[in-house]
């Protein structure tokens, strides 16, 4: 998959009690939730195969912005968060 600046984005709502056994590598607070590509960060090796000492493949790395207010409830309008997330967290929204 390769995503573009500019395009909306979600979050996977995926647990490890539903998706079994793994090390999950997006914060809580926001999976389920939309944000927008900033820029792709280049490709790095899996954390998730490297946490369990697997051979780990090239994945892409993304800014991707979130409005803050939307997300904590709190803040003002143009207030944003940038999280680093890798594209298998992704999907187009």
């Amino acid at each position: 998959m390769s995503l573009a600046p500019g395009q909306a984005v979600r979050v996977k709502l995926e647990w490890p009690e539903t998706k079994g056994p793994c090390h999950i590598r997006t914060p809580h607070y926001l999976r389920g939730r939309q944000g927008v590509v900033e820029r792709r960060l280049g490709s790095f090796a899996n954390p998730e195969d490297l946490a369990f000492a697997r051979p780990a493949a090239a994945l892409d790395l993304y800014h991707v912005r979130f409005d803050q207010p939307a997300i904590w409830g709190e803040g003002h309008a143009g207030d944003a968060i940038v999280v680093e997330l890798f594209e298998t967290w992704l999907e187009p929204a």
